[in-house]
């Protein structure tokens, strides 16, 4: 593999596409142990996701000579003091998608971030016994796990994204 910064990029994208991949044939399938191959290529595919978003700011940090181009994770390089002491275009947009929850880029971080969380217990209702026709709701139910189609459409979002920035960072 070339030691360039973009094959870097170029390789994480291609690797969620395969855990995508390998994730849907999953589903199909009939083996036992179908919900644990899917949370395996769910977790590989967000890995691998945040990873082409880690080569793509070391890619800008790079072209730029920023002093944080080697930074191992995003949220360093994505950060408002970053910017202010070295302001770029591409840093800014992805500080700004960053910084709006419901943006695909904020939500893949947030995803990813979640897979560092321990396992939580889920929550139970206190029952009162003295108004047993009562059924108490739970209104913070747990999320449910992000869809291969939304991984799906954060990669084609993030493959748009790395192309618009490689032509504008690329020297006449």
């Amino acid at each position: 593999m070339a030691h360039e910064l973009y094959t870097r990029t170029n390789q994480k994208i291609y690797f969620a596409g395969l855990a995508l991949e390998a994730w849907k044939r999953a589903e199909e399938g009939q083996a036992m142990n179908v919900p644990a191959l899917v949370q395996a290529e769910r977790e590989a595919a967000l890995f691998h996701l945040y990873g082409a978003v880690l080569g793509l700011c070391h890619e800008v940090a790079g072209y730029y000579r920023l002093p944080q181009a080697g930074a191992p994770r995003v949220e360093l390089l994505l950060s408002p003091a970053v910017l202010e002491a070295t302001p770029t275009p591409e840093l800014a947009e992805l500080l700004e998608l960053v910084q709006q929850p419901e943006t695909w880029l904020a939500q893949l971080l947030a995803a990813h971030a979640a897979l560092f969380q321990p396992p939580r217990a889920p929550k139970t209702a206190k029952v009162d016994p003295a108004l047993p026709l009562i059924q108490s709701v739970s209104l913070d139910e747990e999320a449910p796990p992000v869809a291969r189609e939304t991984l799906e459409e954060w990669r084609q979002q993030l493959k748009q994204l790395v192309l618009r920035f490689r032509e504008s960072l690329s020297e006449c």
